[in-house]
C-alpha cells in the first residue's frame, strides 16, 4: 500500500493513456462499421443457370437505394471493343405495337433488377453495330471475348456517381456457349480517379 500511495500519480497517468488507447479503439470500430454501412455494395451477378442464356443480375447491397443512370454493355471481339447504352430497351408486343422498357430509376437498398440475357445483350450490342449472329456466334471473322456491364449511378445523398463493373469471358465448345467471371467479386468504382471516369463514361452517353 505504501508503494501504491507513493506512485500514485504515475499509476494515475498509465491509467489514463491506458483509457484513452481503449476509447480510440472504440472510436476507430465505431467509425469503420459506419464507414461500411455507407460504402455503397452493387453485385453483377448470372442468375438462372451459367450459359450465355443466364440472366444478367444486379442488385443493390448497399445500405441505402441508388439511382440507375446507366447500363452499358462493353463486348470485346478479335475487331476491338463495342459498347452499347442498354439501360432502355424496345419489347415488342405483336407486329404493330411496340412496348418500351427503361432501367434508369431508382433501385431500393436489397433490391434488384434482371437487365436481360446474356444473350439477349450481346444480341444487341452486335446488332447494333451492323454484326449478323448465327445463334450466338458472329458470322465471318470476328470472335466474340468478353463481356463487361458496366452500371453508372448516384448513391443516397451524394452528389458525385459512382459505379461497378463485372467482366465476364465466353467459352465456347463448339455446342454450347458459358459464361464465365473473370473476377470473384464486382468491382466498386468509388474513388475519385474512378468517379471521373465515371463522369467520361456519362458524357459520351449523352453524345
Amino acid at each position: 500500500m505504501d508503494w501504491f500511495s507513493a506512485n500514485a500519480s504515475a499509476i494515475n497517468a498509465i491509467a489514463s493513456v491506458l483509457t484513452l488507447f481503449v476509447w480510440l479503439f472504440y472510436a476507430q470500430l465505431l467509425y469503420a462499421g459506419y464507414k461500411r454501412q455507407r460504402r455503397p455494395r452493387i453485385l453483377i451477378n448470372r442468375g438462372r443457370g451459367k450459359d450465355i442464356h443466364s440472366l444478367c443480375i444486379i442488385s443493390n447491397m448497399s445500405a441505402e437505394s441508388i439511382y440507375v443512370q446507366g447500363i452499358v454493355a462493353v463486348l470485346e471481339t478479335s475487331d476491338g471493343e463495342l459498347k452499347l447504352d442498354i439501360s432502355e430497351y424496345q419489347q415488342s408486343e405483336d407486329e404493330d405495337r411496340q412496348r418500351y422498357q427503361t432501367h434508369q430509376g431508382p433501385l431500393e437498398s436489397g433490391d434488384y433488377l434482371h437487365v436481360d440475357t446474356f444473350h439477349d445483350i450481346v444480341r444487341r450490342v452486335a446488332g447494333a453495330h451492323h454484326i449478323d449472329l448465327d445463334g450466338y456466334r458472329p458470322r465471318g471473322d470476328v470472335s466474340f471475348q468478353s463481356l463487361e456491364i458496366r452500371l453508372l449511378s448516384i448513391y443516397g445523398p451524394e452528389d458525385r456517381p459512382i459505379g461497378a463493373r463485372r467482366r465476364f469471358l465466353f467459352e465456347d465448345d463448339g455446342q454450347a456457349c458459358s459464361i464465365r467471371p473473370t473476377t470473384l467479386d464486382t468491382q466498386r468504382l468509388n474513388s475519385a480517379q474512378e468517379r471521373r471516369m465515371i463522369q467520361r463514361w456519362m458524357r459520351e452517353l449523352e453524345t
